[in-house]
C-alpha cells in the first residue's frame, strides 16, 4: 500500500493536507518512517506484520477514530503524553496556556515568586499534560492536579511515573471540593467549556470518542466550572496568587465579569495561536 492510497482512504472524513499529515504520522511514530522515507516509497517495503499492524490502524482511522488514541500517544509541549479513550486529548492551544505560566513565573528571582516552593494546582488534569509540564519546567515548585475520572487520574499518574514528574494527583470534584487548608500560588484549570448547542459544529472524531464530560456544559449554565474554580481560588489562592483559564471565546468576556465580582484583580486576556481570544489570568488581591 502506497502512501499517496493511504492518505486518499481518509480524504472522504478529512481535508487532503489533514489527510497527509495523520498518515506521515503514523508512519513516522510507529513505523520510524521519515518524510524522506515515505517520499522514498519506503511504505511499501514494510514487513508483513508492520503492513497487517498499519492496515488495523488504517481501519480505525476510517472510522473517524483520532490518530492521538490510535498511536496512544499526543505531543504536548514536546512532550509524549499517553492518552486512550475516555482521555481528553491535548490541544496544541492549551500550550500557550502553560507558557503564560512559566513566562511569568520561571525566573527564580521574579517578584511573582514566593520565597518557598511555588504551590500550584491543576483543576481538571485529564492526560496531565498541564500539571506534568508545570512540575517539570517551572524550577522549586509543588504540583496538585485534580479530576474527578478514575481513567483519566490513572494515565495522569502513569504519564508522570513515565516522564519523571513529581505530581500529586487526587480524585476531587471541583463542584463539590472539600473546604481544605492548603494554599495555592497558582489555580490553573482547561475545564469543559463547550455549549451542548455547538455540538453541531464539531467533527464526528471529537463527539463519536473524546469524553463527554470533558467538554460539555449546559446550554443554561456555560460557566459553571468556572465559577465553581473561581470560588474555590477566592479562598485559597495565595495573597496576589493567581488564576489562569482556558476558555470558550464564546464567553471569555463573562468569565472576566464572573472574576470580578469575585474580586479578582489585574485581568489579563491572551489570543490563542489562532488569533481567538481563549485565556484569562486573574490575580487574588
Amino acid at each position: 500500500m502506497s502512501y499517496q492510497k493511504l492518505c486518499k482512504r481518509l480524504t472522504p472524513l478529512y481535508p487532503e493536507g489533514e489527510a497527509q499529515a495523520i498518515v506521515r504520522t503514523v508512519l513516522e511514530v510507529r513505523f520510524g518512517l521519515t518524510p524522506t522515507d515515505v517520499y522514498a516509497g519506503k511504505v511499501n517495503e514494510l514487513s508483513t506484520d508492520d503492513a497487517a499492524e498499519l492496515e488495523k490502524m488504517m481501519l480505525r482511522l476510517e472510522q473517524s477514530e483520532p490518530v492521538q488514541y490510535v498511536l496512544g500517544e499526543a505531543d504536548f509541549m514536546h512532550r509524549g503524553f499517553h492518552v486512550e479513550k475516555g482521555v481528553l486529548i491535548p490541544r496544541p492551544e492549551t500550550e500557550t496556556l502553560c507558557r503564560w505560566v512559566m513566562e511569568d513565573y520561571d525566573h527564580p528571582y521574579c517578584a511573582l515568586r514566593p520565597p518557598k516552593p511555588l504551590s500550584i494546582l491543576d483543576v481538571g488534569t485529564g492526560s496531565g499534560c498541564i500539571a506534568i509540564t508545570l512540575a517539570l519546567d517551572l524550577d522549586n515548585s509543588s504540583v496538585s492536579a485534580w479530576d474527578l475520572s478514575g481513567n483519566a487520574l490513572l494515565t495522569a499518574r502513569s504519564n508522570a511515573l513515565r516522564l519523571g514528574a513529581n505530581v500529586n494527583f487526587q480524585c476531587v470534584d471541583i463542584l463539590h471540593p472539600s473546604k481544605g487548608s492548603e494554599e495555592f500560588d497558582i489555580i490553573v484549570s482547561n475545564p469543559p467549556y463547550i455549549c451542548e448547542k455547538e455540538r453541531g459544529e464539531m467533527e464526528r472524531n471529537v463527539l463519536d470518542y473524546e469524553p463527554e464530560e470533558a467538554l460539555f456544559v449546559p446550554n443554561d449554565d456555560p460557566l459553571r466550572f468556572y465559577r465553581a474554580i473561581a470560588e474555590y481560588a477566592s479562598k485559597t489562592l495565595s495573597r496576589g496568587g493567581a488564576l489562569y483559564f482556558e476558555t470558550n471565546p464564546h464567553y471569555i468576556y463573562k468569565v472576566r465579569e464572573a472574576l470580578t465580582a469575585l474580586g479578582f484583580v489585574g485581568m489579563q486576556l491572551r489570543n490563542d495561536p489562532f488569533g481567538k481570544q481563549r485565556f484569562i489570568k486573574a490575580f487574588r488581591p
